[in-house]
């Protein structure tokens, strides 16, 4: 009867096995091996092993002759496997990463697996496998826009201050309007979700108006005053600001960051502002909406309560408005900051960059 070779752990190496036998984010196939090898040294039988691991007892004494010949890296590791050999060489491989990034259909914008596979003649399957491993993906494209103001600089590092190290005795309020919120009456109820099938909207509405919300995010506490109108103009932003001056704290200053509409920025606006000093206007660059963390909240109730309902007025939409904030002030959490301006800068820089390189 054949005995198989004991195994003796150090301290170190049995701390390594056990956590690679028990963390959830190892592979399966090595937690297995790690809890064979840790079965091996108390002494347990090859047979033993196999049932507690779920393996072949075969497969337990070539894992315990592995880690005997190489140590944890062995057991990270397969054997090479028989097959017919690879037919997708370097150069192919080159050749189709080359054509997805550089050229283009005479009849399209980019290339999909079929027409590439058959402008290079091979497979699709080929294409899409290359594809994967490179990380590339065609058929996506992604929005964006450099800001031009010349104060690009001086406006981020006022506005990402601000919400990195706000002013003491003071609130820092993110405002903005979302305007032209339809309300929108579907012309069928929808279908509702089932296993299987998402949930159904039509896709044809009629119109019932729209109105405008008016939003200031507490950036300390993430609580929102909120106010819908029918329009967006100065008088609308004047009747705003005297909501958040009724809203909050008389002896607190209040930063607002706003972005460069025009309305924010009006003669009767500077004259008001002029008459409440506590209010100091922070704004953000041109072409630089995301800088202003309101718009995350913008973003939650559209796709949370506003774009999948049906509403018959505007009225009845402005109520839903009102009860969600109503709902969000319940309970509120701030939205965090975590970019640097020196990170931003960095990453605006080479943008800059990679356009002036294709425009040059």
């Amino acid at each position: 009867m054949r005995v198989a070779k004991t195994i003796e752990l150090d301290e170190h190496t049995e701390r390594e096995l056990r956590v690679l036998a028990k963390r959830r984010t190892v592979e399966a196939r090595l937690q297995q091996r790690a809890l064979v090898v840790l079965l091996a040294a108390e002494g347990r039988q090859n047979i033993d092993i196999a049932v507690e691991a779920g393996l072949d007892r075969r497969q337990v004494a070539m894992w315990r002759e592995r880690f005997l010949a190489g140590g944890i890296e062995a057991l990270r590791k397969d054997a090479p496997r028989s097959g017919r050999p690879a037919t997708i060489t370097a150069a192919i491989d080159s050749r189709i990463v080359q054509a997805t990034l550089h050229d283009k259909p005479v009849n399209a914008t980019h290339w999909s697996t079929r027409t590439l596979a058959e402008h290079l003649g091979v497979g699709a399957t080929t294409i899409r496998r290359v594809w994967q491993s490179n990380g590339l993906k065609p058929h996506l494209s992604r929005t964006f826009k450099l800001s031009r103001d010349p104060r690009f600089e001086d406006k981020l590092l006022d506005v990402v201050g601000l919400y990195m190290n706000p002013p003491e005795h003071a609130l820092v309020l993110s405002c903005d309007e979302k305007s032209q919120i339809q309300a929108l009456n579907r012309t069928q109820p929808g279908l509702p979700l089932k296993r299987g099938r998402a949930g159904t909207v039509t896709h044809d509405y009629k119109r019932h108006g729209t109105t405008t919300l008016f939003a200031a995010l507490n950036t300390l506490d993430g609580s929102v005053i909120s106010m819908c109108q029918p329009r967006h103009r100065h008088s609308e932003w004047l009747k705003f600001l005297r909501l958040i001056n009724r809203s909050t704290p008389k002896h607190l200053s209040l930063h607002l960051i706003v972005d460069n509409y025009a309305t924010h920025s009006h003669p009767e606006v500077q004259k008001w502002l002029a008459r409440n000093p506590r209010f100091v206007m922070h704004f953000t660059p041109t072409s630089a909406s995301w800088l202003n963390m309101v718009e995350r909240f913008f973003r939650d109730i559209t796709d949370k309560r506003i774009r999948r309902d049906s509403f018959t007025s505007v009225a009845e939409l402005e109520l839903a408005i009102d009860l969600y904030v109503a709902h969000h002030n319940t309970d509120p959490k701030p939205f965090i900051w975590t970019a640097s301006a020196k990170d931003i800068l960095a990453k605006v820089t080479r943008a800059k960059a990679a356009l002036a390189a294709l425009a040059g």
